[in-house]
């Protein structure tokens, strides 16, 4: 079953989450993999993904944000999207669209981030949402102050959070077909609580990034973690092995009915309001070419299908409705 673990280092400014996302991640690859337009991913989309969604799971998890927390990485090379959805109760779904061949042991740089052209955004909806809210969003390029490339998605999602909260962070990942996992390790604001929807930053926080040496001493015994132990070992052996020396307070696990599990928000009716965005017009002009509409979820592979009376109904004011003909398939 997927874990998640949240802990801190007595009398330090330092916190650490870890998460193990296995039936889980099994449930959205095996879903892809029953897609029969799509088929499966490629291992390496697969290891893209899964790292993606274990870090959207740790920094839902750091903030516990009461809405979705969206992580996207886009750009123009044979993956042109990814993207990892987190609600506030850790259920997820995760997709990416493959439009190209890619090169075995492709990286982040050949599948996204082609001519340096390739964004990381990290998007923060919230569930009640006041008269006129919109979500906050925050993107940064797949590249280093210097426009040099970031090769790995731990170190792009570093420099997002260093931007963003103007706290030092340190991400392990890694992902394989069988379980997607991340190491969190954060100091602690120096006064409040840093969040990522761009909340004022006190001059002495500024002031500690980079140079606490508590969280420089437990970030490099993190950063011996390899992809390997944190794949395969359970979570008491990974942190007796990284913090042995340090005194660690561990929370009450979030397993079970807690744990990070996948669960799809969509919805027919989420399907009719795109169709009615679309307009009659274009509506009709689908159906006259194909006799129906059909949209397929590209997270859970779920099809809603539409015939002529279903369309009528989306674009017919409430109470002159027709009866629906026709099922979800």
């Amino acid at each position: 079953m997927s874990e998640l673990h949240k802990f801190i280092f007595d009398g330090l400014p330092v916190r650490g989450i870890i998460v193990r996302l296995t039936d889980a991640w099994t449930e959205i690859l095996s879903r892809r993999a029953s897609n029969q337009t799509t088929g499966a991913y490629p291992p390496e989309v697969c290891e893209l993904l899964g790292e993606m969604s274990a870090a959207a799971v740790l920094m839902q998890a750091g903030i516990r944000f009461n809405g979705t927390l969206v992580l996207q990485i886009f750009g123009e090379g044979p993956v042109r999207v990814a993207v990892a959805e987190v609600q506030h109760d850790l259920s997820l779904r995760a997709t990416a669209k493959v439009v190209g061949d890619l090169l075995p042991g492709a990286r982040l740089g050949e599948m996204v981030n082609v001519d340096n052209k390739g964004r990381c955004a990290i998007t923060l909806d919230p569930k009640d949402k006041f008269p006129g809210q919109q979500p906050y969003q925050g993107t940064v390029p797949l590249y280093d102050d210097q426009r040099q490339p970031i090769a790995r998605l731990s170190e792009v999602l570093e420099h997002y959070m260093l931007q963003s909260e103007q706290l030092d962070t340190t991400l392990v990942l890694a992902a394989n077909d069988k379980v997607a996992a991340g190491l969190l390790i954060q100091r602690l604001p120096v006064q409040g609580e840093g969040n990522l929807a761009g909340s004022v930053v006190s001059r002495a926080n500024e002031d500690e990034i980079g140079v606490n040496e508590d969280y420089k001493r437990i970030a490099l015994l993190a950063r011996t973690l390899t992809a390997d132990e944190l794949l395969s070992l359970d979570i008491d052996t990974i942190l007796r092995r990284l913090f042995w020396e340090e005194k660690v307070l561990r929370f009450e696990p979030q397993v079970g009915d807690s744990a990070p599990r996948f669960a799809c928000t969509c919805s027919r009716e989420r399907v009719r309001n795109m169709i009615r965005s679309l307009g009659v017009d274009e509506a009709d002009s689908i159906i006259a070419e194909r006799g129906d509409i059909e949209v397929g979820c590209d997270f859970c592979g779920r099809q809603y299908r539409f015939d002529p009376v279903d369309a009528a109904q989306i674009f017919t004011e409430p109470g002159k409705q027709p009866p629906s003909t026709s099922a979800v398939q």
